[in-house]
């Protein structure tokens, strides 16, 4: 049994090399990620030497690996993150929407994440962009911010994405800001349909191509009546869209957000104990209310489905779409706001700026205790 609150890292340290011999050796990605972890606040990655200048003790803080897949470097970067949308919200009720495939296509997305995750995005803005701007449903051009999540609480894979949605849109000819009902969005009836015709529609069209990658087993070209009932199979599958009721207030909307966008497979909090080879944690059971149980696996298949939701390289899991695309986010925000009546803050003094300019750059220390609460400098003793 591991002494002390257990670590994602103490598992790999311990584990890496059984993983490797019951699934086979590290992709590059994954190897950058346990070496980052297992590295991560230790003399590894060097650090700094701290003098208390009132008791004048010494103490020894290690840099971190600011991986996004570790467990212990997302706060001050998730509290960064916050800190941008908030200046971004605009005064209207925000909803919260999520988008799931069926887990029949669980192999595709094992297969090639990166073609998959990117087609989970894409046709999941489409189908919004598109069902929004139809006049039989609101009939104007809206923004969204999606956020992808790869796992469920058990860990296996469970990719879907979480959506936040302004209630309301520009009208085509940007005249008018056009308000959903307070607590309806769009159906999800149709939005489910759409996004199911659009998702399938682009994976026949890349079977065609020869791509994605298709597990061997339901190769269109190796396996064509394997494939056939494969597809069969997923176009009868429920594929669930889920509209949660409005926000009490944007800023609230966001914060629930923030929870989901700089966050990694499994929390260390989660974590009870390592014996016997097993990795013991707790998880929710949707299927049962959401109560909480103790699962208990073999530490092999732990990281297994730890490094099962490890992005590809440079693979942005946030992404911004309609009037929030990064193009013209600013110039569609600011005309969003003087629809909906929002005073435009006044110039800023040019001396004052001047002298903001000649400030010195706030440290990632100061940053951090703004942020969160949290002095990093402070005397242990």
């Amino acid at each position: 049994m591991s002494a002390g609150p257990l670590e994602i890292a103490e598992i790999f340290r311990q584990y890496r090399s059984a993983y490797e011999q019951k699934v086979g050796r590290l992709s590059a990605a994954e190897q950058r990620v346990v070496r980052d972890i297992t590295s991560c606040r230790t003399a590894d990655l060097g650090g700094h030497l701290y003098v208390c200048d009132q008791c004048g003790v010494i103490s020894e803080r290690f840099n971190s690996c600011r991986n996004r897949h570790c467990p212990k470097c997302q706060k001050l970067e998730r509290e960064r993150w916050l800190e941008k949308r908030q200046q971004e919200l605009l005064p209207v009720p925000y909803f919260h929407l999520v988008f799931t495939v069926p887990h029949q296509l669980n192999p595709l997305f094992l297969s090639d994440p990166k073609t998959l995750y990117s087609l989970l995005f894409r046709t999941t803005a489409d189908t919004l962009l598109e069902i929004a701007e139809d006049p039989k449903h609101l009939g104007a051009k809206i923004g969204l911010l999606a956020v992808l999540h790869s796992w469920g609480s058990n860990l296996e894979l469970h990719p879907h994405l979480h959506v936040i949605v302004p209630g309301g849109g520009l009208s085509p000819d940007r005249q008018r800001w056009i308000a959903t009902k307070r607590d309806f969005f769009l159906p999800v009836k149709v939005l489910s349909r759409v996004f199911r015709g659009k998702f399938l529609e682009e994976v026949r069209k890349m079977a065609r191509q020869g791509q994605p990658v298709f597990p061997r087993r339901l190769d269109p070209r190796d396996e064509p009546s394997a494939y056939r009932c494969w597809l069969d199979e997923l176009y009868t599958a429920p594929w669930v869209v889920y509209s949660k009721p409005p926000f009490g207030g944007a800023e609230r909307g966001l914060q629930y957000l923030a929870r989901y966008t700089h966050r990694v497979a499994i929390s260390q909090d989660r974590l009870r104990r390592l014996e016997d080879d097993r990795v013991v944690f707790d998880w929710k059971d949707y299927r049962d209310d959401g109560k909480v149980k103790v699962m208990s696996l073999d530490a092999a298949e732990f990281l297994r489905r730890f490094l099962m939701h490890v992005l590809p390289s440079g693979f942005h899991r946030i992404r911004y779409y309609g009037l929030l695309a990064n193009r013209h986010r600013a110039t569609n925000l600011e005309r969003c706001r003087y629809l909906l009546g929002v005073v435009t803050e006044t110039k800023p003094d040019p001396q004052v700026a001047a002298n903001d300019e000649a400030s010195e750059p706030e440290s990632w220390q100061e940053r951090m205790l703004r942020l969160t609460g949290i002095d990093p400098t402070l005397c242990p003793a």
